[in-house]
């Protein structure tokens, strides 16, 4: 089989399994491209316009099912935007081995963290400052701005520099720390992707890491995977789409770091 259908099938794949949890599938996309021969900074980018254009697709199935909090997205999706700029920009000046190392560990962390058990956090009624009252598709949680501001901006900036969207951090930010319920958050963090792929894009291309005619073809095959990902999101169980989360960052940890041994 051509190499390029096979490449085409395996972004596809990507694409569903990553819509069906809230992530942009930078780690998977990113590890596909270097096993295929991309380098890394040209990986990055191609990462980010696929990644853009395939949570804009999924965000218009979970808004229908009314699972996007806007409002925290907005919130949220700031300092990450900015950030991911910034790391996007400086990506060009830092090794490639020093991305993948990066990669790896970040990943690893986040998959131990979404498998250990969530308690229901308490209600925050005293109306403290920096103490966000949310109520939204049935639920209600506090959102504790003192973490989750400075925290999304660190993240905003490792996401962009490794060509990742960071729904793999914003989610468990999410559920962990702010008690968020799963579907929420995965409906949540897929509006935020396309923010931040677009900047993180913008801070490679000043640099002109970029291939059009390779990323377009790849790039339509992720939307048809997002659109069957996230119409299967909103039929599963929250418990199922948060075991599939930290299974799939822990294969993405564990890939990157078999590539950075060969």
């Amino acid at each position: 089989m051509n190499s390029d259908i096979i490449m085409l099938i395996i972004i596809l794949a990507i694409a569903v399994s990553m819509s069906m949890v809230g992530k942009g599938g930078g780690n998977f996309y990113v590890i596909a491209l270097v096993i295929a021969g991309i380098s890394m900074h040209q990986a990055a980018t191609t990462s980010q316009l696929i990644m853009m254009a395939t949570s804009l697709t999924s965000m218009i199935i979970f808004n229908k099912h009314k699972k996007v909090d806007w409002k925290l997205a907005v919130m949220i999706e700031v300092p990450t935007a900015i950030m991911a700029f910034v790391g996007g920009y400086f990506a060009s000046s830092t090794e490639a081995f020093t991305l993948k190392l990066m990669f790896a560990v970040l990943f690893a962390l986040i998959s131990l963290f979404m498998l250990m058990p969530v308690k229901d956090k308490p209600i925050n009624k005293s109306g403290k400052i920096g103490y966000w009252n949310r109520k939204y598709g049935g639920y209600e949680y506090t959102v504790n701005l003192w973490l989750i501001l400075p925290i999304t901006a660190a993240v905003g900036f490792f996401a962009g520099a490794i060509g990742i969207s960071g729904g793999a951090f914003k989610v468990p930010l999410m559920v962990l720390l702010c008690g968020v319920p799963m579907e929420i958050a995965v409906g949540t963090s897929t509006a935020m992707v396309a923010t931040t792929a677009m900047m993180g894009f913008a801070g490679h291309m000043v640099n002109g890491s970029f291939d059009p005619a390779f990323a377009f073809p790849l790039v339509i095959a992720a939307v048809a995977g997002g659109i069957i990902g996230s119409k299967c999101a909103v039929r599963s169980k929250p418990r199922n789409l948060k075991k599939i989360f930290a299974a799939t960052n822990l294969l993405a940890a564990l890939i990157m770091a078999v590539n950075m041994m060969s």
